[in-house]
């Protein structure tokens, strides 16, 4: 390969990572996931981006492992396991920058020897076969790279492991770009996709020859910079110098010593001589040209001493270093000189001898040496700070003793350095200066003054409110406040400064989200279309919640509430029946006779024609004459119908047997005869005589099973017809036992209780069922963790009923998490319950953003989250929010999700009534109904005391308020663990263009580690089968196992003699054997244990094959195997559709291959016939109008009417879809329901997609979706017409589609634990599948491990606050209906937040920060002192959605700005220009339409065809005023932060996070120099002592975008809860990040197509984010015209046009 085709290869691998970069998503890396998150970070990226740190200054290496521990002790803290690797060939990349060299080794030897971090050195290069091979084997989630190195050589070098992992199916994270959270951490995921794999398997000779000539460039770098310092000395050379000065100061001190001593001498003394060395090559060049030699040597002379001297202070620098602690260093005064020109050579020299002694560290091995402070070698910092003093202070005559420690201390060091250096003498340690060169360069002010900052008068303005006083009066008392007359209190915005807003009315109360929300129907309307309208929607509900389950409607009759009390009447009373009571119970009795009769005469017409047919084909007669049993009741027949086909198996066994001889049996036969003596001995024990048992017995002595014959029939009776030997021909070959684990799994018998529960019809509840029912019988609240389809949400639908019965005034509120499942849950509702209602009243409504419906006329109010916060937050609903009796959540471990899940916990601590929370997956169910107790126990508290005082007041108004008073205050947790249908995985491999299927045990997934330290997961469960494999596997693998007899499954206790062996045995069985291998691996052999594991899992199957293009392969054999219906699960909008699309495409190819040439001319024939047969009749009826009715006339019309059908029928039947050209089940629902279905997504974006797909039988369901097309596919999928669907994870959550199997079609970041169960918990549908099949396709093995054996997420606390939720807490305690009850709720939400429960620290911290946003909203004119509300406030409330947008935009709004922008076309027009439009859409893009592109994108070639892709900046007006906002926020932010900087755990804060190395000692007195030195004590309160090394102080949190970890790390709180909007946004490395121009672009070319194409955004996403941003617009809108009285008002009427034309623009597309 040529130069300039090497260059252009590497351009165009560039370019691929270029166009993959904008459409990286912005995503939390750990998605609530604890401990199987294993991922990678590229070492040098690591480096890369740390040094670049606006707040660290080159030289400070202890501030630069303080950024680099602080970002890796994040990642742990939020649950990140990874490794850090280091590959040998980046270390070439530094050879231009020798400063880095040490510090980069230095950063290695740290990791591997302070901390526990696993981190990889072995590999050259990224296209080694060892990094492959590795990558293989760990398979990371992903793996964290930079874009950009620290030159260009270093970006090729990021862009070769780029590709790589790609390659390997390894997604891609960047370094930069990376905002962090309490709980995540968000980052650019680039995931590995079909391109970039592909792109590596064509070019892959290119791509290892491009990287051997790189790696050829970087070597010549080397030699170039070796040269030009070390002139002759080859590398080589080097290393042995370094070694041999090592070896000599073993000798010096043969005691040992610590690193920063021997790092210093060694470097000192090898630089010395290198700098002699190359002083002498220089000589001898300079003296070939014939100068004057004596001149020339004693300038070298000079020279030398020069360096000298800078060696002895580099010394003394070292023993500060030494000797003071962290807290004293931190005072040092900052130098900003630079370093003099003229010893720039000998520092590159001294960094590169210092690599070279730290290259070589391993020699010390044997050696005492003290690795602790690799971290803090040395100090530039300080040693510019002791050359100033030198060469400036004490030359004016400031002369500082050293103190005697420190002096001795040095001279040890220096006269080692002379004894090491040997060739030549380097002068006496004292003086220090024998030379007067200046080392640091003249600068007009050398000292960084930090005394002089402006740091503004910290106090807080006082408040007179009692919420306030209640809930931080405890901390006012230690803090500051100003005084009345202080210009900060006198000038707090005064309402009516509002002067230029003439006819504004800012404090005029909005009308909340409630009442914008659109209504579907208004409900007082009385319009007959209205109404009709009204009814259809009743009907599709009920049809849409017949579709969920087959409950017959129930109608609810109001009950008046019998009080409790009537326990202590005695019981006899209940013997006396009443007459109505014993007719009731009579007529009961004949109905049931009368059915039996008719069920009698049911089967004695069908038994023949079964009978018959089970003699035909047993499978089939069988199949037919279960269906009978589920329609039956009566037992006596279904006993009689069970005996029959008992006897038919028997016979076809006997037959089969006598045939086969010794070929294979079909042992389905022996299993579906064992499947009918379970049924009848368990489930008709009472029924079975004499002459039954002997059958039975025949029957289980025919399969083999003598002991269980004799058990059950001991007479000899049984097998007299034949004889012992015969009876080996029957016989199925293996114990009972082993049989019915092996081969009947899934049809034991699962243990149900018999005794119904009279408050349950439909079915009998088990136990844990039955405490649900007691939870709302009692009015307690309770927390339940069930898996999916276990039938939790029972409990639910009892307590609905519970609260309708009881009066018509009663709400449930039923919260879940996303729209799809409010629909859902709404529609369950309509079918399951009817009630006569008062006028205007409803049984169930509806809340949503999107829309409402009956949401306050209703008994049941289905609503999301953010709904029910602006209900409960909303001061005039409280009379509403007091008729709530219960509130049931549903999939409660979205409290620790990623989008809102501090609204659930605002929900849990605000509402007083009884809760039901519900979900599948929490890990830590104790801690949080222990939290749930504590705000209980609150609520007890607070109605005793408000009790009081109402009561004192006035008496309970009605019986309804007596009622209230008898609540409970306990939470229960429930918890229930088994699944009513195993789950057995499978994995898919592609092999020369064919799939396989492998079985996965769910044993493979696990370690000997993993069982020693975790124990089995705790939802690891065996299928009976799998359960068999492990012992035989064990038993194999571990000759002289002592229990293998005892544990054998024919002798276990669990199962031995037991002729039905039930679901539960089996679980004990499997119990008992998962203990046996935890104790092989705790009792010494772990050996035999890892063998076992390993022989479980499968063969490495990684599939090789093109997966995208074999997926319609693996549908169809899905459909063979009989495995359909099945979700497939993806997560990437565009892959849902594209599969799904391409399932189709395949059916249609095979349909046009199928069908004949002839069948084509037909259709084309016909359709010509229908054309002219039309014609004729058209022609007909125009004759038949004019001319009187003709009997002739009128026959012929009908012939030819009827000729139309006939042909209409032939077109049809030519056009129609073979069946195995389909995956509809075209029984399953009838053409008219279908065409109802359909016409619902007439006009919706993807209707017509659909339902050509949904022909098919196909369908893809996603979060972009309208509602009813998502109905669309579920509905058909439950009625079995579709049997294919590719999802996202959305339908994971709650959405009711069971299916026979999940499959997971693609690898990403969001397939976590979490995401796994919530999936594959839809396998199996309980009362149609007893088993469910999972099937992993395109997942790596490793990947397929982690999933099963991790554990689902812990719920962690959010940050709780904002200063948008502390301004809506402030409005509803200020002015709610009723302010007792207000005033609580709101203490509630301030003292209760999960992140503070247990943390009196965090509740302190968060108590400081609810302090700040008073100040805050006080200072920006939304409250006044007694925390009443004034100003916007209601506007910015209403935004709530858009922190800190919202703040920003009212403070525009306040300066008049939109006033200025929005002026019509001309004076008295109502009409804006397009000019005005486009800029107002700028404006609100910069503030509500932020989406971020990373910073390397910007310097793409790329061409765009409609958009701009990247926004311009605000206007400038618009610009200086977020400036001032910005800067006056960050002031009050900073001063809040000194203000709480008291709160910092100090002995925490003098260490290093991750490593724990302590930087405490006694401060260094004696000497007057240090003292000198380290005197800047003020201005250093609130930053970290870390970042004052550095020179940061108290005034950079004045300054804009100051990182994090400047700011002292234990006070819980950093700069992301300040409320600025930066208007330019910088990533870790400096670079600017652009902001997607999406929302203006959309606005000028109005496609979505160009936002596909140019912004590269998902079609899906892209419209969701426009949607949201109308609604923005409209909002806006609407409250601008509520809070103006002017008509005519420009800012108001510009508003309006913008939103008609944006929703005119989004409703076209």
């Amino acid at each position: 390969m040529g130069l300039e085709e090497h260059m252009m290869f590497l351009e165009k691998m560039s370019q691929l990572i270029m166009s993959a970069l904008p459409k990286a998503k912005h995503s939390s890396l750990f998605n609530d996931f604890v401990e199987s998150e294993f991922f990678l970070i590229d070492g040098d990226s690591l480096l890369a981006t740390c040094i670049c740190e606006k707040s660290l200054k080159q030289g400070q290496q202890l501030h630069f492992f303080y950024v680099i521990e602080c970002y890796l002790m994040d990642l742990i803290s939020k649950g990140g396991q990874f490794a850090i690797v280091f590959f040998k060939d980046a270390e070439y990349a530094y050879f231009s920058f020798p400063e880095l060299l040490p510090l980069r080794t230095a950063f290695i030897l740290h990791l591997q020897h302070n901390t526990t971090i696993d981190v990889q050195t072995e590999f050259s290069g990224c296209l080694s076969q060892g990094w492959k091979s590795f990558l293989e084997d760990s398979y990371p989630y992903y793996l964290m790279v930079a874009d950009e190195g620290l030159n260009h050589l270093q970006t090729q070098l990021f862009n070769f492991l780029i590709i790589q992992s790609w390659s390997i199916k390894v997604n891609v994270v960047l370094s930069s770009g990376q905002t962090s959270n309490i709980l995540r951490l968000y980052a650019y995921l680039m995931p590995s996709t079909c391109t970039n794999q592909t792109f590596f398997k064509e070019n892959k000779k290119k791509i290892e020859n491009a990287y051997k000539i790189l790696i050829k460039q970087l070597q010549e770098c080397r030699i170039l910079a070796l040269e030009s310092l070390f002139g002759n000395l080859k590398w080589k050379h080097m290393m042995d110098e370094a070694c041999e000065t090592i070896s000599l100061l073993k000798q010096l001190w043969p005691e040992g010593s610590d690193i920063r001593r021997v790092l210093c001498v060694t470097s000192c003394s090898l630089s010395l001589r290198m700098y002699h060395h190359f002083l002498e090559n220089r000589n001898k060049t300079i003296s070939d040209q014939n100068t004057d030699i004596q001149e020339m040597e004693s300038n070298c002379l000079n020279m030398m001493q020069e360096m000298e001297d800078l060696c002895k202070l580099h010394c003394l620098s070292v023993v500060f270093l030494l000797h003071s602690p962290l807290s004293q260093r931190a005072c040092a005064r900052f130098i900003t000189s630079h370093w003099a020109k003229n010893i720039q050579t000998f520092l590159k020299m001294k960094k590169w001898c210092e690599y070279f002694i730290l290259s070589n560290i391993n020699i010390f091995q044997f050696w005492n040496l003290n690795l602790i402070h690799l971290c803090d070698l040395s100090d530039e910092l300080l040693l510019k700070n002791i050359a100033f003093y030198y060469e400036n202070e004490n030359v004016e005559g400031l002369h500082l003793n050293l103190g005697d420690v420190i002096m001795k201390d040095y001279e040890h060091l220096w006269n080692t350095v002379s004894k090491l250096v040997r060739k030549f003498s380097v002068g006496k340690p004292f003086p220090l200066r024998t030379t007067k060169l200046s080392f640091l360069e003249k600068s007009p002010s050398p000292i960084k003054d930090t005394s002089k900052e402006n740091i503004p008068n910290l106090g807080f303005i006082p408040m007179s409110c009692e919420l306030v006083d209640k809930f931080v009066g405890d901390i006012l008392k230690d803090l500051p406040f100003l005084k009345s007359d202080d210009p900060v209190v006198t000038s707090l915005v005064k309402q009516k400064e509002f002067d230029e807003l003439v006819h504004w009315h800012s404090h005029r109360p909005l009308s909340d989200d409630y009442d914008r929300t659109k209504c579907q129907f208004d409900e007082k309307s009385r319009d007959p279309r209205f109404l009709r309208s009204v009814q259809k929607y009743h009907v599709f509900q009920r049809f849409y919640g017949s579709s969920l389950e087959s409950v017959s409607p129930k109608v609810v009759v109001t009950q008046a509430v019998k009080p409790k009390s009537n326990f202590s009447v005695p019981k006899n009373k209940k013997a006396h029946e009443t007459k109505a009571e014993i007719i009731t119970r009579e007529n009961k009795k004949r109905l049931f006779a009368k059915e039996e009769q008719k069920e009698e005469e049911k089967w004695n017409a069908l038994s023949f024609s079964i009978e018959e047919e089970m003699k035909e084909n047993l499978n089939s007669g069988i199949k037919n004459l279960e269906d009978f049993l589920k329609s039956c009741k009566s037992n006596s027949v279904k006993f009689r119908v069970e005996m029959v086909a008992l006897t038919a198996c028997l016979k076809a066994w006997k037959e089969q047997c006598r045939g086969k001889g010794e070929s294979t049996k079909d042992l389905s036969i022996a299993v579906q005869m064992m499947k009918r003596i379970h049924s009848l001995m368990e489930r008709y024990p009472e029924l079975l005589q004499e002459a039954d048992q002997q059958l039975i017995a025949r029957c289980l002595k025919y399969l083999g099973f003598d002991e269980l014959t004799s058990s059950l029939y001991p007479t000899q009776v049984v097998g007299d017809d034949i004889k012992e030997k015969k009876m080996d021909k029957y016989s199925v070959g293996m114990g009972p036992v082993r049989f019915q684990l092996q081969y009947m799994g899934h049809y034991l018998i699962r243990d149900e209780r018999k005794d119904p529960d009279p408050r349950v019809q439909d079915f009998i509840p088990d136990t844990w069922q039955r405490e649900l029912l007691d939870v709302v019988d009692n009015n307690e609240s309770a927390v339940i963790v069930a898996p999916t389809s276990s039938g939790k949400t029972y409990a639910s639908y009892y307590c609905m009923e519970k609260v309708l019965k009881e009066s018509n005034e009663g709400v449930v509120v039923y919260v879940a998490p996303t729209k799809a499942l409010v629909n859902q849950v709404a529609a369950t509702v309509h079918s399951r319950f009817t009630k006569n209602l008062p006028n205007g009243e409803a049984l169930c409504g509806v809340f949503t953003r999107d829309y409402r419906h009956d949401a306050l006329n209703c008994q049941v109010l289905i609503t999301v989250p953010a709904c029910f916060e602006i209900l409960l937050l909303s001061p005039h609903r409280q009379a509403w929010v007091k008729r709530i009796r219960y509130v049931i959540f549903d999939e409660v471990h979205c409290l620790g999700g990623e989008i809102g899940a501090e609204v659930w916990e605002h929900l849990l601590v605000m509402i007083r009534c009884p809760f039901l929370a519900l979900s599948a997956t929490i890990s830590n169910p104790e801690h949080l109904t222990e939290w749930l107790q504590s705000v209980k126990h609150y609520w007890k508290q607070e109605d005793n005391t408000m009790g009081k005082n109402r009561n004192a007041g006035y008496c309970a108004s009605s019986h309804k308020d007596h009622f209230r008073m008898k609540e409970s205050y306990k939470v229960r947790l429930v918890l229930y663990g088994e699944r009513y249908n195993d789950l057995e995985k499978h994995i898919c491999s592609i092999t020369h263009d064919d799939i396989y299927f492998d079985h996965f045990h769910p044993c493979a997934a696990l370690t000997t580690d993993h069982i020693e330290k975790y124990g089995f997961p705790s939802d690891l469960t065996l299928s009976p089968r799998e359960t068999i494999q492990l012992y035989d596997t064990m038993f194999q693998f571990w000759e002289s196992w002592p229990r293998a007899q005892e544990l054998d499954p024919e002798k276990s206790i669990h199962c031995k003699n037991k002729i039905v062996i039930k679901k539960l045995d089996a679980r004990k069985y499997e119990e008992s054997l998962k203990a046996e291998l935890t104790s092989w691996i705790k009792n010494g052999h772990t050996e035999e244990a890892k063998m076992v594991l390993r022989n479980l899992s499968p063969d490495s199957v990684f599939s090789s094959g093109n997966t995208v293009k074999m997926f319609p392969l693996l549908v169809e054999k899905l459909r063979k195997m009989e495995k359909l219906p099945a979700l497939f699960f993806l997560f990437n909008l565009g892959d849902v559709e594209e599969r799904a699309l391409s399932v189709r495409t395949s059916l249609e190819q095979k349909q046009a291959e199928k069908r004949s040439l002839k069948a084509d001319k037909e259709a084309h024939d016909v359709t010509n016939k229908l054309r002219k047969v039309k014609k004729s009749i058209e022609k007909q009826k125009t004759i038949d109008e004019k001319s009187q009715k003709n009997p002739r006339k009128m026959d012929q019309r009908l012939i030819h009417e009827a000729e139309h059908t006939n042909l209409l029928r032939t077109l049809e039947k030519n056009l129609e879809i073979p069946q195995e050209c389909t995956y509809a089940n075209q029984k399953a629902i009838d053409t008219e329901t279908l065409q109802m279905v359909f016409d619902r997504v007439k006009s919706t974006r993807k209707g017509e997609q659909l339902k050509a797909l949904a022909r098919r039988g196909i369908g893809y369901h996603h979060s972009s979706l309208n509602f009813k097309e998502k109905q669309l596919v579920e509905i058909l999928f439950r009625k079995g017409f579709i049997r294919v669907v590719t999802a996202t994870g959305t339908l994971a959550l709650g959405i009711n589609m069971p299916c026979k199997s999940v499959v997971f079609a693609q690898n990403s970041v969001y397939l976590d634990a979490l995401n796994y169960r919530q999936m594959s918990g839809r396998a199996g549908r309980r009362g149609q599948d007893l088993m469910g099949d999972v099937y992993f396709f395109d997942i790596p093995l490793p990947k397929i491990g982690k999933l099963i054996k991790s554990n689902v997420p812990e719920l962690r606390g959010q940050f709780p606050l904002s200063i948008t939720l502390v301004l809506r807490l402030m409005l509803l305690a200020s002015k709610g209906d009723d302010p007792e009850d207000a005033k609580a709720k709101v203490l509630s939400v301030l003292k209760h937040s999960l992140l503070s429960f247990k943390q009196p620290r965090v509740t302190e911290m968060l108590k400081l920060y609810f302090l700040f946003s008073l100040q805050f909203l006080m200072k920006q004119g939304y409250l006044d002192q007694e925390g009443k509300l004034m100003g916007f406030a209601g506007l910015v409330s209403h935004l709530h959605y858009h922190e800190p947008s919202n703040l920003v935009f009212v403070s525009f709004l306040v300066k008049g700005l939109f006033r200025n922008l929005c002026q019509p076309t001309k004076k008295g027009s109502k009409h804006f220009s397009q000019d005005v439009m486009e800029k107002l859409v700028l404006v609100l893009a910069n503030l509500f339409g932020r989406r971020l592109l990373p910073a390397k994108f910007q310097d793409t070639t790329l061409k765009f065809y409609q958009s701009k892709v990247f926004l311009e900046d605000l206007p400038e007006d618009f610009n200086d005023a977020l400036h001032e906002y910005n800067m006056n926020v960050t002031k009050d932010f900073a001063s809040f932060l000194l203000s709480v900087s008291k709160l910092a755990d100090m002995k925490q804060e003098y260490q290093l996070p991750l490593s724990k190395i302590n930087f405490t000692g006694k401060e260094c007195e004696d000497s007057q120099l240090v003292s000198h030195l380290m005197n800047c004590k003020e201005g250093r309160v609130a930053i970290s002592p870390f970042a004052c090394l550095s020179g940061n102080s108290d005034g950079d949190l004045f300054q804009p975008n100051t990182p994090n970890h400047v700011i002292l790390r234990t006070i819980g709180i950093n700069h992301t809860q300040a409320p600025v909007l930066w208007s330019k946004i910088f990533d870790n490395q400096g670079r600017r990040m652009p902001l997607n121009a999406y929302a203006l672009d959309f606005y000028k070319h109005g496609s979505l197509t160009g936002l596909v194409q140019d912004n590269r955004m998902n079609e899906g996403t892209a419209y969701e984010l426009l949607k949201d941003f109308a609604l923005t617009i409209r909002s806006i809108s609407v409250s601008l015209r509520e809070l103006c009285e002017n008509e005519d008002d420009n800012v108001v009427l510009a508003f309006e046009q913008l939103s008609e034309t944006f929703f005119e623009k989004l409703n076209q597309v």
